[in-house]
């Protein structure tokens, strides 16, 4: 069964946090950077690793390792930043999300994608959009609006 908000076949860019593979709508992808120095923000939550300087705007660095409760992403030639837009209310927010490595843009069709699991009533997966299949492996397509709760990401926004 497919899940019914994907309805069309959709580009995704797949990454990897450590051994898992997930992936985001090119659609919310902007670029990705080579990870850089990172200035880190006092008085922030652990996964806001700080922020960067984009051509002159003020970009926020979140550790997804971090967010989804791994340990810390650590420095290696394969990290990089992915900077996605992300809604928050009635606007738009430039985003960076450290992850391992960058795969690649796959194209999934609906009946490739599963709905996300329901892990009991005390964990949300709201901010897994699906469960891709690859290759004989799932592939966890994220929902990068409902990974932040809504005061998270103006925590966020505040700091950049």
């Amino acid at each position: 069964m497919s899940v019914s908000s994907i309805t069309e076949t959709t580009q995704y860019l797949t990454f990897k946090l450590d051994e898992e593979i997930f992936a985001l709508d090119v659609a919310k992808v902007r670029e990705i950077l080579e990870y850089s120095t990172v200035t880190k923000v006092p008085r922030t939550p652990d996964f806001m690793r700080g922020v960067i300087n984009l051509r002159g705007s003020v970009v926020p660095v979140i550790d997804l390792r971090l967010k989804f409760g791994m340990t810390a992403t650590e420095q290696t030639i394969n990290t990089c930043i992915i900077v996605a837009e992300v809604g928050m209310d009635d606007e738009i927010i430039l985003l960076g999300a450290l992850a391992d490595s960058v795969q690649e843009v796959n194209e999934m069709e609906p009946a490739q994608i599963e709905a996300a699991p329901h892990i009991g009533t005390r964990l949300s997966t709201d901010f897994i959009k699906g469960m891709g299949k690859q290759d004989n492996h799932f592939v966890m397509i994220l929902d990068i609006d409902k990974v932040f709760q809504t005061d998270e990401l103006a925590m966020i926004a505040d700091a950049a």
